[in-house]
Order: structure tokens, then C-alpha cells, then sequence
């Protein structure tokens, strides 16, 4: 029988990572006890399964990552390791075992042969796999780096960190650039929108902060959610983030206009951990603190049209459901981005 998403994967321990391969329907994850798994997700029901586990990690893993080419899995622990996976078989292909002084805690592959690492002291390095050595070694933020991104050409990489400053390194000529104002809280994500001319970068107490892609030194604009915090955000479209956080709830927002559109799922009451989408853009992925990875049909995101124009919505009612998954019914939100329909009582709004 087929289902809209593919049906949940439920874990022995907390995942605290997921990562979507870039062409195939697979979906890496690593736990609390420092096991990475890979599965194959189908829409077809009883089609997921479990292609292999590894538990070389010594304590919890924290972070996964496929290359671009998708055919190694890269993963991270609080142990200080770096591992690298054949994705086929999941055989350990290269490890470094002492790779950071301590806790890692993110990985951002950037090309074939480059990647960046970032631990918990705000220690980011770029390894080259051809050397088999760090090509740059910076600690220009006081705490964790919690998130990075890389622009297209794989020149600019931006660091996220627990200090409130988004950092800006220079990958080909191995440097430092500079360093953000701090915002208020933890910075816990970076993503690039746009086109890649505006970042959007989430923070600890439920603010999304946004840069202008030549003016790192300040943020350009800020937009305040009605939520806990801003764990994680992954790009949908140029324009739409979903954004997990503490309080289960997956959110919808597009960025300039600042709105948030609604609920795409929930893991009721468990913090999100991690979100990740699918090759299309079609599905999205997330996992909670209640040891389970769960799929959500967002395929409806990516033909919207957010406008300006905005009308008065009464506040602190319940967000617009946005799925067919997500708590209340998803029927009467179309309705409200067109002109001649009047808002429903209890949309969320920023």
C-alpha cells in the first residue's frame, strides 16, 4: 500500500543526527550511544529497512554527513573522532581518531576531498582527505559551533556558535575573515536563501536572524517566532525554512516576507534534534527525543507565493496545519493566502 511519507523508523536510543542522501532514498542516522545506522525509506509501507549499522564511535555521535558525490558518509562524536563510511557497505574507510581536542560536534563536507569540522571550545578545521591532514586550524568564536554552511563555490564557509557570532572563513585562501556582532542566545543554524545573498541564521531564544550576503558584521534583519527556540532549519525552497524546536513543533516560515505559515508535523512535546530534506525537496525528515525519525509530505511549500500585503490575524491561537500529519487539518490553509478569503481564527503569525 502506498503512503504519503514513508512510515516512522524508531531508534533504541535518541538520534541526535539524520542526514538524506543526495540522489538515493536513504537516510543516515547517529545516536546517543554512538551507533550510526543506514536505512533505505519508501512510501511503499513495510519497504523501510535497515541496510547496516557501525559502531566504531566510542561515545555519542553527534553529527552525519554524506559527500556530495554520496558515496561517503561522514560522522562525528563527542569522542573527538571523525569517521568516514563507505556508503554501500558502511565499512570505516578513514578515521581520525583524535581530530579535535574536544567534543566534536558538526561536519560539513565541502567538496570531494575538503571538509570542515567544529567542536565544542569553537575550534573549526578544514581537512584536506588528499593530505590527510587539517589545511586550517581557527578559534576565533568562544563556544560550540553548532552549525555551518559553505556558499556554491565552496570559497565562503559561515560558522554558527553557542557565542551568539556567526563566523566567516575563507576555505581557498585559508583564513579568517571576520567575525558578527553576537545576537541574543545561541546561534544553533545557518542556512543560505536568496539565491545565496541572504543567510538566516536561528538562535536559542526562537529568533531567526538574517545577513545580507556582503555584510556579515550585522544583521540586517531579525524575526521573532512564537516559540521556545530555533534548533534547527533546513532550506525547502529559496524562500520557505522549516524550523524544529524545543517544543515539538515543526515550523513553516518564509523569509521576506517574515511569516510563519504554519505546522508541518510534531513529535509532541520532544525537542527536535535534527531536520533534513529530500532530494526534490518533496520530504522532509526529522528526529526527536522520542528516539524515532518521522517524514513529512512538504511538497506543498514549494508553490507558494508569499505576499507582502498583510492582513490583521488574531494571536495565539493554533498554527495552521500544513500536512496531513500535522496536528488539526491542513483543508483551510490555501484559503488563507488568497485575497478574497478572510483568515481563519487562530493562524499564527509573527
Amino acid at each position: 500500500r502506498l503512503r504519503d511519507t514513508p512510515e516512522d523508523i524508531c531508534f533504541e536510543a535518541t538520534a541526535n543526527a539524520i542526514a538524506l542522501h543526495p540522489a538515493r532514498p536513504l537516510l543516515a542516522a547517529g545516536d546517543v550511544d554512538g551507533d550510526v545506522y543506514l536505512y533505505w525509506y519508501s512510501c511503499t509501507e513495510g519497504e523501510n529497512r535497515q541496510l547496516w549499522s557501525s559502531g566504531h564511535h566510542l561515545k555519542s555521535c553527534r553529527d552525519v554527513a554524506f559527500s556530495q558525490d554520496g558515496q561517503k558518509l561522514f560522522t562525528v562524536s563527542k569522542d573527538k573522532s571523525v569517521h568516514i563510511l563507505t556508503v554501500e557497505e558502511g565499512r570505516l574507510e578513514t578515521c581520525f581518531p583524535k581530530a579535535h581536542g574536544s567534543a566534536l560536534n558538526c561536519v560539513l563536507p565541502i567538496d570531494n576531498h575538503i571538509f570542515a569540522t567544529g567542536d565544542d571550545d569553537g575550534v573549526l578545521k578544514v581537512w584536506d582527505l588528499r593530505k590527510g591532514d587539517a589545511i586550517l586550524e581557527a578559534r576565533q568564536q568562544e563556544e560550540y559551533i553548532s552549525a555551518m554552511a559553505v556558499d556554491g563555490n565552496g570559497k565562503i564557509l559561515l560558522t554558527a556558535s553557542g557565542d551568539g557570532t556567526l563566523g566567516v572563513f575563507n576555505v581557498k585562501r585559508r583564513r579568517f575573515e571576520l567575525l558578527s556582532e553576537p545576537q541574543n542566545g545561541d546561534l544553533t543554524s545557518v542556512v543560505l536563501l536568496k539565491r545565496g545573498k541572504k543567510v538566516a541564521c536561528g538562535s536559542s531564544e526562537g529568533t531567526i536572524y538574517l545577513f545580507n550576503w556582503d555584510g556579515f558584521g550585522a544583521a540586517s534583519d531579525r524575526f521573532a517566532l512564537r516559540a521556545e527556540s530555533v534548533d534547527c532549519v533546513v532550506p525547502v525552497t529559496d524562500s520557505i525554512v522549516c524550523v524544529g524546536s524545543l517544543d515539538g513543533v515543526i515550523r513553516a516560515v518564509n523569509i521576506l516576507p517574515n511569516r510563519v505559515l504554519g505546522c508541518v508535523g510534531q513529535h509532541l512535546g520532544e525537542p527536535i534534534e535534527r531536520l533534513a530534506v529530500a532530494p526534490g525537496g518533496r520530504l522532509l525528515a526529522s528526529c526527536a527525543h522520542d528516539q524515532k525519525v518521522k517524514f513529512w509530505d512538504v511538497s506543498a511549500l514549494g508553490g507558494l507565493v508569499v505576499d507582502d500585503y498583510r492582513r490583521k490575524k488574531k494571536k495565539g491561537g493554533p498554527l495552521r496545519a500544513l500536512s496531513s500529519k500535522a496536528a488539526g487539518s491542513g483543508e483551510d490553509f490555501f484559503a488563507d493566502l488568497r485575497d478574497e478569503a478572510e483568515p481563519a481564527a487562530g493562524s499564527d503569525s509573527d
